[in-house]
């Protein structure tokens, strides 16, 4: 179901591009169609290794729920040049398209991260719900990160990538939250999608303390993060150290740092300096394996469709009335009811320009 919520937004890659900030090839042509980066570009002389600096690099900051992650990428970003990128929510596909305001959950996986924390084993399917629309998020902002990456040579330091997202999975299920159904779809996906994309060359693994997890997200303020459960904290750091630091670790570089050491950014700075990043396969890439890549991170519509298993599952699979009552329903909010660019200038109206 959250795919086909995904669907539901304006046609083409434009609109899944805006606000990334990546400065691709392209010929601007008119208000409602743009020839991007493609093989033409290719044969006229774009590459992308000339552009690739030391830095040149996707790094991911990693670890439990309120355990600095983001302060660490950030400053970390500042620190060596790189585009720093914080963690998705359910709104990130709103940022993407440039929403003036969220849209209602309707059109944002039909899920709340408030609810999954507030009452996780909920009936209605909930908290797979999120996983799977997060999935897809995380996976659409990936796909900005390479495409940024290779667009303009710049690094980027995200704060959690796809690669991860099992963690939370295989928490939810160790706490009852999931069913094992749930755990065997979403594996699935995850192992037709994300072997699209290269790994993270860097991993950094923020390594706090459970009881200090919980003792931040009291401190957060939010009311429904203050009940989540030690033994739910507890699974995430297990499933990340048991799990997935020695399977990433085969084609990335993994370092991991204590709360009090994620405060010497000099320090993480210096130690980067010396890893090797000798495994893994960017090593194998040249810039005609770049250019294919290219290609699929900046379809942001292709990204999503990597994510579509035709499988029922009762927690994220709508009817086909269910899904027209949504379409139109989407297309009938201000400004949906054309492409982009033929109706930006007459407010909510959604009047056909001339």
């Amino acid at each position: 179901m959250a795919l086909r919520f995904v669907r539901l937004f304006r046609p083409g890659a434009a609109a899944f591009n805006a606000g990334t900030g990546a400065h691709t090839a392209g010929f601007h042509t008119s208000r409602a169609a743009h020839l991007r980066y493609g093989w033409l570009a290719f044969m006229l002389g774009e590459r992308t290794t000339p552009r690739f600096t030391e830095n040149s690099k996707i790094f991911c900051v990693e670890g439990n729920l309120a355990s600095g992650k983001g302060a660490l990428a950030q400053s970390l970003a500042d620190r060596l040049g790189m585009l720093y990128m914080p963690e998705v929510d359910v709104h990130y596909l709103d940022k993407m398209t440039k929403e003036s305001v969220p849209l209602d959950k309707a059109y944002n996986g039909n899920c709340s991260l408030e609810k999954f924390y507030m009452d996780p084993k909920a009936k209605d399917g909930n908290s797979y719900r999120l996983q799977s629309w997060l999935y897809i998020m995380r996976l659409l902002q990936y796909s900005d990160a390479m495409e940024h990456l290779l667009a303009t040579g710049q690094g980027v330091i995200l704060e959690r990538s796809p690669f991860s997202d099992g963690v939370f999975l295989e928490a939810m299920f160790s706490q009852g939250y999931i069913r094992a159904a749930c755990v065997e779809h979403y594996e699935e996906i995850k192992n037709i999608s994300l072997c699209e994309f290269l790994p993270p060359h860097l991993i950094i693994y923020v390594d706090n303390p459970v009881e200090e997890v919980q003792k931040n997200l009291k401190a957060s303020g939010k009311s429904y993060l203050q009940n989540v459960p030690l033994s739910y904290l507890q699974s995430i750091e297990t499933a990340y150290k048991k799990t997935f630091l020695p399977k990433i670790r085969v084609d990335s570089e993994v370092i991991s740092y204590n709360a009090r050491e994620t405060q010497d950014v000099e320090k993480i700075a210096e130690d980067i300096k010396f890893l090797k990043f000798n495994k893994g396969p960017w090593l194998e890439q040249d810039d005609v394996t770049f250019h294919h890549k290219r290609v699929l991170v900046e379809d942001k519509r292709r990204v999503a469709n990597l994510t579509c298993i035709a499988r029922y599952l009762p927690e994220i699979t709508i009817g086909a009335h269910d899904f027209d009552k949504n379409y139109y329903s989407f297309r009938s909010l201000p400004g949906k009811n054309y492409a982009e660019g033929f109706n930006a200038d007459v407010g909510d109206k959604g009047i056909w320009l001339k």
